[in-house]
């Protein structure tokens, strides 16, 4: 009867060693689990943080290449005709206020101050003023011809009075004109400097 024990006894400790065994060796296969759980988490979340940056950073190159196609119509109109800065100059500083970012990256590609450099600045000006000059050339030659005219049938009438009325009211017209036309260019001409300063 005691072989029977001794032997029940020892299976009873054999058994205790393999459950012992299953126990660590779950354990073990818990923890590696988990290692495996946590490592995915992790790669997971770095992929989500390297999209949201590539999704930032492609919204910025977006509004960057919205801008630059926002204000190259600016600079054209602006080389056609200066007064057209006076309208897009401050629409350009209160983009630049609203998005210093996308504007720091435009300045730094076109080495200035994007869209309008002091350069294109200065250059407006000097272009309203070379515009000016030619304006006023042109419109002495025109009212000389028509002055011209007036008098010759003035003095073709021997003196009409009015002829005479006709040949003033060329004159008055030629002022009347030229004074609009310089203030005009006065008052674009100082705005534009500012806009340089």
């Amino acid at each position: 009867m005691l072989s029977w024990f001794r032997g029940f006894v020892a299976v009873q400790s054999s058994g205790d060693s393999v459950y012992s065994r299953v126990r660590e060796s779950t354990f073990d296969v818990i923890v590696i689990a988990a290692l495996i759980v946590a490592a995915a988490i992790v790669w997971a979340t770095q992929q989500i943080l390297h999209e949201l940056r590539s999704a930032r950073a492609d919204a910025a190159r977006g509004r960057t290449a919205a801008l630059l196609q926002m204000f190259a119509p600016a600079l054209a109109a602006a080389d056609v005709d200066p007064r057209a800065l006076l309208v897009w100059h401050p629409l350009a500083q209160h983009a630049r206020s609203i998005f210093p970012d996308e504007f720091a990256s435009l300045d730094r590609a076109a080495a200035a101050a994007f869209p309008f450099t002091k350069e294109r600045l200065q250059a407006a000006h000097a272009k309203w003023t070379t515009d000016w000059l030619a304006w006023e050339r042109a419109h002495d030659a025109e009212y000389k011809v028509k002055a011209a005219i007036a008098e010759q049938d003035l003095a073709a009438s021997g003196g009409s009075p009015v002829q005479r009325a006709r040949l003033d009211a060329v004159e008055r017209e030629k002022l009347d004109l030229y004074q609009r036309r310089y203030t005009e260019y006065v008052q674009i001409a100082k705005a534009l400097q500012a806009l340089a300063v």
